[in-house]
């Protein structure tokens, strides 16, 4: 690529790129390029100018190699990386205010008065007749306000003033509009799939293959408490689909052969082939864009308490406007007044500072799922973590193959990857990465593999029955036994450590004994969150109460409970929130997903299974329980910038009601100020909430 330095100082650059014109494709390509190298901190593009502002870190002449290696051409972009970046979005909105400042200044310059006189005249009936539909309707919003200051106008024969009246609501549309979109959009991309790797069906086996390299027309196997990454057709099995995240349903939807799944949605229960029909990250980006406008799960009380205010304030506006005209039989006074509604502020402002809220969490590689979570966040009292991935580090270390059979400790971690790479928990992860660092490869020899949620895995290998699990599914569900000669190795397994039992036919065939060490930050952050609020801090675990009592106390909780199963956790929470208490779930795994929907808040930590990150509210992509911290303090700094554009909108507005009473500003001056204010706080409740006043 060709390109010259326009300026530079350390660690950023502005370039000029050498090259007729830049087309939105294009920009979205460089972006993508540019922001995947580690060096590079943030891009900026102008297409329009085709400059790039650059800032990095470290070597200059690095920065410089990589944008002399860029071709267009052999970059690899995901569709939804240039589909749905906002650009294209971003320019629309931005035409259209310069095409209407324009035509505004235009027709005073050009056109003859009896012209204008005509515009204004058809323009003011889209004002009106928004009114009178409104009203027909028997409610009295803002388009009552707006079409009755239009016609008094015009009755009036004051055609200056209706049409300033009519340009500002126009740009006040246009500004409302490209912010709210903007906001949408923002968090949409936070929350579109990001999905790597699936199981494609090819000659009857299972391979794990890069999502990318799926075409339309190709089967993918999705298992149970596994994210579907495309929409498609289900050619063989059946299972229970979670769609909640795109339909609102509560319950799991059966689906079977012939029937239709979507992108997004979870695998509860059984295993699916699904038939590919769309491929593109648009679509999925589209259902979520629809799922926050219509979705009511997105609602927080705030934003509800603000539209109930404004539409109840606005037949006061209406009847202060009568008395002021009763009083001072002055139009322009009554206009004035009229021209002033808190609603718009109110519906404009309150929604943004959430969707920016949730816009600013997703920097930090928190995504929640809507406002009323932030606002349940704020006031939790009471948490409850899951061990496992959670207070425990997300990655757990297989450290020894103890076999009570004559067989070799390889094969034996073999067999045990060949059924745990099908299902997503952390410790079915420690044990494929253990077999892959030993170079252990295992084709698919088994039969179809069932899942127990909470429990273990089942499956025929070679013709015999294979189960790995928990020491209650493999001894107590399925009557495994240990081998004659064994109980004294059984009974001498290291407790630290958390272990998972591999039985063949009926019989102990060997130990995984996995190390699952403390998060350096846990005890820390118990400690952190306790000081914002949290009164009760509460773990519980499927382990055994030894194990389960070493961590409660190294980290601190208040409270533990070991060897509990997915519906005690579950229980739990509903009884704490019978008691009165807010109550937040941290967990990671299949068995935590009844606790994650109980909860008044459910959250999914670091990279567990599937289903838990979509059950949950919220999701946390980094490594790290301070980033709770994080999520509290933008949840406090939400409810503080809500109280402070309260009190804005209403000053404001109040103080330009008492200025057009008092004969100060004319009503084209007030719907200006008005708007101008109204957009000021908008955009201040775009800004970050974290290290800002709020």
């Amino acid at each position: 690529m060709r390109f010259k330095i326009l300026h530079e100082i350390k660690g950023r650059m502005r370039i000029h790129i050498v090259q007729k014109q830049m087309n939105f494709q294009e920009a979205d390509i460089l972006q993508y390029y540019l922001t995947s190298k580690y060096n590079i901190v943030s891009v900026k593009i102008y297409e329009r100018t085709q400059d790039v502002a650059i800032c990095y870190r470290g070597n200059r002449k690095r920065v410089i190699k990589t944008l002399q290696e860029f071709s267009y051409e052999t970059v690899s972009v995901p569709d939804y990386a240039w589909e749905n970046s906002g650009r294209k979005v971003n320019r629309e909105y931005w035409d259209k205010l310069v095409q209407s400042v324009v035509m505004r200044v235009g027709s005073k310059w050009f056109l003859p008065a009896p012209v204008r006189t005509i515009i204004t005249v058809v323009k003011s009936g889209k004002y009106i007749w928004n009114g009178i539909r409104t009203l027909a309707r028997g409610k009295i919003e803002v388009p009552v306000l707006d079409g009755t200051a239009i016609a008094i106008s015009l009755l009036r024969g004051d055609m200056k003033t209706a049409s300033s009246i009519m340009f500002l609501l126009g740009i006040g549309e246009i500004l409302e509009e490209w912010t709210h979109k903007k906001s949408v959009d923002d968090l949409a991309r936070s929350m579109s799939l990001n999905i790597s790797k699936v199981w494609f069906l090819s000659d009857g086996k299972e391979i794990l293959v890069d999502a990318e390299q799926i075409k339309q027309g190709d089967n993918v196997v999705i298992h149970v408490g596994n994210v579907i990454p495309f929409d498609g057709v289900v050619v063989e099995g059946e299972g229970a689909v979670n769609q909640s995240s795109l339909t609102g349903e509560s319950l799991p939807v059966l689906k079977d052969e012939g029937g239709y799944v979507y992108a997004g949605t979870v695998l509860e229960e059984g295993e699916i082939t699904v038939q590919v029909k769309e491929t593109s990250g648009s679509n999925k980006f589209e259902k979520i864009v629809t799922m926050i406008e219509e979705s009511e799960k997105l609602k927080s009380t705030m934003e509800g308490k603000a539209a109930h205010l404004a539409d109840k304030l606005v037949p006061y506006t209406l009847l202060g406007t009568g008395l002021v005209y009763l009083f001072t039989r002055n139009v322009t006074k009554a206009l004035s007044v009229l021209m002033v509604d808190f609603s718009c502020a109110l519906k404009l402002a309150m929604p943004i500072s959430v969707l920016s809220a949730i816009r600013e969490a997703g920097t930090h590689k928190i995504t929640v799922k809507g406002g009323k979570f932030l606002e349940k966040v704020a006031e939790a009292d009471t948490i409850v973590f899951d061990k496992t991935g959670t207070l425990t580090k997300a990655q757990p270390t297989v450290v020894e193959v103890v076999p009570f059979i004559e067989e070799n400790p390889d094969e034996l971690l073999r067999t045990a990857a060949c059924l745990e790479e099908h299902f997503p928990h952390s410790m079915a992860k420690a044990v494929v990465n253990a077999a892959q660092e030993r170079g252990l490869t295992h084709e698919e020899k088994h039969s179809k593999v069932e899942y127990i949620v909470a429990h273990g895995i089942s499956s025929k290998v070679d013709g015999k029955k294979v189960v790995i699990g928990s020491y209650h599914f493999v001894f107590e569900d399925e009557g495994c036994r240990i081998p004659e000669g064994m109980k004294e190795r059984f009974d001498n397994l290291t407790e630290e450590y958390s272990h998972l039992y591999l039985a063949i036919e009926g019989q102990l065939a060997a130990a995984i004994c996995i190390e699952d060490p403390v998060r350096e930050e846990a005890a820390i952050a118990v400690k952190a969150l306790r000081k914002v609020g949290f009164d009760k801090i509460v773990m519980m675990t499927g382990d055994n109460e030894r194990t389960a009592c070493s961590i409660a106390t190294r980290v601190g909780v208040d409270e533990y409970y070991a060897g509990v199963l997915p519906e005690d956790k579950a229980k739990f929470v509903e009884k704490e929130k019978a008691a009165g208490r807010n109550v937040i779930m941290v967990g990671d795994g299949i068995n935590d997903s009844p606790a994650l929907s109980a909860a008044d808040v459910g959250i999914a930590i670091s990279d567990g299974a599937q289903i838990a990150r979509e059950i949950a509210d919220i999701t946390i992509e980094a490594d790290d329980l301070l980033e709770l911290l994080t999520l509290k303090k933008i949840s406090n700094g939400l409810l503080k910038r809500t109280k402070k554009n309260y009190a804005s909108i209403v000053g404001i507005n109040t103080g330009l009601i008492v200025l057009g009473i008092c004969g100060m500003i004319q009503p084209t001056t007030s719907a200006l100020l008005h708007n101008t204010s109204t957009l000021a706080i908008s955009l201040n409740s775009m800004k970050d909430i974290l290290d800002k006043k709020v």
